[in-house]
């Protein structure tokens, strides 16, 4: 049974998002805004060309502090904390004994502390996780009293330095603390250059009261419009980035999910600190090629009929042997064509291999492609 209007929880610009015409969802238990009058094609063409805000409040963010929280921090995932860079960010994974993925998250060596950011609708589950394995070597600090928004877009640094100057000279997967000026008020957030949209771009945390001024400021400039959920998923997807619950989940490793890159060599075997992460041997082996270690691999698809192929449509051999399922697809409005992600057995993971996609009972041919879909266009400087 769907939540009903009056148990969702509200993001601090709920009243923005119904000013502004948004059709409203339950997402992650939230009331989120899915699409604005211009729909959600214009939009992702938009944010392709231009700019788009998006309201991203219902993800989880927490502060791990201490002398011992990369450490700490570390036993948790596979990735590397401790080398860690003040002022630089990462992609980790939260992971369960079994290695299956329990989140994707990104962090933030701030020096002061290690900042978080998890999935909206995994983050009760994460601070909880967090707290009971680590929270005798840090404190974990929940910040349910900050907004995030993502602007993203090639003209996204245009918009934002023009009210916060610097945040030019970031490059993709940096952050700092910054003072957006909107003419009226001064506004302290700390920001990174980065996102789930496959574009250049700036996630911004700003303390709730502010988040109102803050959007408004950013929809202000020429090149910013409102951006809703159902956009930002065409966006990912069109990135090869997978979905938190669509694309990856408890019951998936991160190399069956392709996010082995994720891993640095510094965690693999033979490097300095390698393991002591949960489910190590059985990632490590699968890292090491041991056969038999990997029986599914997510991939890229491309539909080469113009058939849209929806999540949860069976994958067939060329056989008509049912050998896995979609996890995510659409028509993805950059390239015109039907693109999806799922899992095949490794056999069938090379690139040019070809499957079907049963809709509505019809197979429709597939080919395994490499993905990104859409290049990405993240600024290294």
């Amino acid at each position: 049974m769907s939540a009903s209007p009056d148990d969702l929880l509200k993001v601090p610009l709920n009243d923005l998002h119904l000013a502004l015409g948004a059709r409203m969802v339950p997402f992650a238990g939230y009331s989120m805004p899915v699409q604005y009058p211009d729909g959600l094609m214009a939009e992702h063409k938009h944010t392709r060309s231009a700019a788009g805000l998006f309201d991203v409040s219902h993800m989880g963010q927490l502060r791990l502090v201490g002398p011992d929280a990369a450490a700490a921090f570390e036993t948790l995932i596979p990735v590397d904390v401790i080398d860690l860079g003040v002022g630089r960010q990462r992609y980790g994974l939260l992971l369960n004994d079994a290695g299956g993925i329990i989140d994707d998250l990104m962090f933030v060596n701030r020096g002061t502390d290690i900042f978080v950011i998890v999935n909206g609708a995994c983050k009760v589950g994460d601070i909880a996780h967090i707290q009971a394995q680590i929270g005798n070597r840090c404190q974990v600090i929940p910040m349910p009293e900050r907004a995030l928004l993502a602007l993203q877009g090639p003209q996204a640094v245009t918009a934002l330095s023009r009210l916060a100057p610097g945040v030019e000279k970031l490059v993709f997967m940096t952050g700092g603390s910054f003072t957006v000026n909107t003419g009226a008020e001064k506004i302290d957030v700390y920001l990174t250059r980065s996102g789930y949209t496959g574009e250049d771009g700036f996630e911004i945390s700003v303390h709730a009261s502010d988040a109102l001024a803050l959007a408004k400021a950013l929809l202000a400039q020429p090149e910013v419009k409102p951006i809703g959920l159902g956009a930002r998923n065409s966006l990912r997807l069109e990135a090869g980035l997978p979905l938190y619950g669509n694309d990856v989940d408890s019951t998936t490793t991160p190399v069956e999910a392709g996010l082995q890159w994720a891993i640095q060599k510094v965690r693999r075997t033979g490097g300095a600190r390698a393991g002591g992460f949960p489910g190590a041997n059985k990632i490590l082996a699968q890292l090491g090629g041991e056969a038999g270690s990997i029986t599914r691999k997510r991939v890229g698809l491309k539909a080469l009929a113009r058939v849209p192929v929806r999540e949860h449509v069976e994958l067939h051999n060329l056989a008509g042997e049912r050998i896995g399922e979609v996890t995510s697809g659409l028509l993805g409005p950059t390239i015109d064509q039907p693109i999806a992600m799922g899992y095949v057995p490794p056999a069938l993971a090379t690139l040019g291999s070809q499957v079907n996609a049963m809709v509505r009972g019809k197979p429709v041919q597939m080919e395994v492609v490499a993905m990104p879909f859409v290049p990405t266009n993240y600024f290294r400087g």
